[in-house]
């Protein structure tokens, strides 16, 4: 081990709030605490997704001396809301950031996306250095969503700001091939990028029968095949198509379909909801394994125009319980990637509601060797790669890197 360095952590999003980048930014941050390093995380004191949950303001999570600030969230209603909430959340943490010593290293992702213009201002007030971890990629996924036209004042400032914050991060790690093409188009930064997927949230060491599932047990799920789609309910992740299917399938006993999690897309779900569509708020994360365990198949939906700036992580807490895939989405992404080095589950594009229906029954009537082979594959996939440890002790490797 090396000598004990100070990171600050700079992200609006943090545990225990369920969002995938605060997720990630957490286990990094406990494991360089593990490392023997002290680490100073700054977020929001609010939910990202609900912001009527409310968090302690200073608390130490595992080690790792967690700051809320208030004022700083506000959901995700529009862009004005999350710009608004973005900028005085950035403005405070570097306030109060300069009142700090010996820091070593900045950490920023990319909530807010104006996070990386403090992550600059704080690295040059401490003279540390910058890590950059891309988890996705603006101003290109409100352009690709039709929020900000291409060549906006908007759009133009936040390409100036990318250009700043990769020109003067000593690392950038971004998630996928794609997202490394999209970055070093920006600006070439190829002898400072590292292409490090992501990690499931929870990785039980153990698969849970359906047989001593509580969760399937509760919802009275009994012998059906479970369709689920678990995350982020947005546009990134259009789920008309599968609905769509869905509604063919009622009269179907096998099936059922359940969506949880939240977001901008929840209300074209619960508007679904029938005798073959559950709809479930977020889980808590001491019952993940239990909800994720308890489908047979998961769904990953990644819009047409997203590869490469929103990644799919939602793969990998369905292969980590040992589940097939169920992918809808373009030729060419990340997940496509997997099922192609991997047998472990199903393609179907956006829109082809009558491919996505034959799949279905497909898998309605697959052999439970075959359905159980296709899982463990899965399993094995991640594992072959050391799991959440080996995945999250690499990205602290280049956290680490020069510091």
């Amino acid at each position: 081990m090396g000598a004990s360095r100070t990171f600050l952590f700079l992200s609006q999003v943090y545990v225990p709030d369920p969002a995938a980048v605060g997720q990630h930014m957490a286990d990094a941050a406990e494991e360089l605490v593990r490392r023997g390093h002290k680490v100073v995380v700054y977020t929001a004191d609010r939910g990202y997704d609900d912001p009527t949950a409310q968090y302690l303001r200073r608390e130490s999570v595992n080690g790792v001396d967690v700051r809320r600030i208030a004022l700083s969230s506000f959901g995700k209603s529009s862009i004005a809301v999350r710009l608004v909430g973005g900028i005085l959340f950035v403005t405070q943490a570097v306030a109060r950031s300069a009142f700090l010593r010996g820091v070593d290293a900045v950490v920023v992702s990319t909530s807010p996306p104006v996070a990386t213009i403090g992550a600059v201002m704080m690295a040059s007030i401490h003279r540390a250095r910058l890590k950059y971890w891309v988890m996705d990629v603006n101003p290109d996924q409100i352009v690709a969503l039709g929020m900000a036209r291409a060549n906006s004042v908007l759009v133009r400032v936040f390409e100036r700001i990318n250009k700043l914050v990769l020109g003067r991060a000593s690392d950038v790690i971004v998630l996928d091939r794609l997202m490394a093409q999209r970055i070093n188009h920006k600006l070439d930064v190829s002898d400072r990028i590292t292409t490090l997927p992501p990690w499931s949230a929870e990785e039980p060491k153990s698969i849970v029968p359906h047989s001593e599932n509580p969760f399937r047990n509760a919802h009275r799920l009994g012998k059906r095949i479970v369709i689920m789609y678990s995350g982020n309910h947005g546009p990134t992740n259009p789920l008309t198509t599968i609905l769509a299917a869905a509604r063919r399938l009622e009269d179907d006993p096998r099936l059922v379909f359940m969506f949880i999690g939240g977001g901008v897309g929840k209300a074209e779900v619960d508007y679904a909801v029938s005798s073959n569509v559950i709809s479930l708020p977020y889980q808590p994360l001491s019952e993940l394994r239990y909800s994720l365990s308890a489908a047979d198949v998961h769904v990953v939906s990644v819009g047409d125009s997203i590869p490469g700036i929103v990644h799919p992580s939602k793969v990998y807490g369905a292969m980590a319980v040992g589940r097939p895939i169920l992918l809808i989405g373009p030729a060419e992404n990340h997940v496509a990637d997997i099922l192609a080095r991997a047998d472990i589950g199903w393609h179907v594009g956006h829109g082809d509601v009558d491919a996505t229906v034959r799949v279905l029954k497909e898998i309605a009537a697959l052999d439970a060797a075959r359905h159980h082979q296709m899982g463990r594959l899965a399993r094995a996939t991640i594992d072959s790669g050391g799991g959440k440890a080996g995945a999250c002790s690499r990205v602290c490797d280049v956290l680490e890197r020069g510091v």
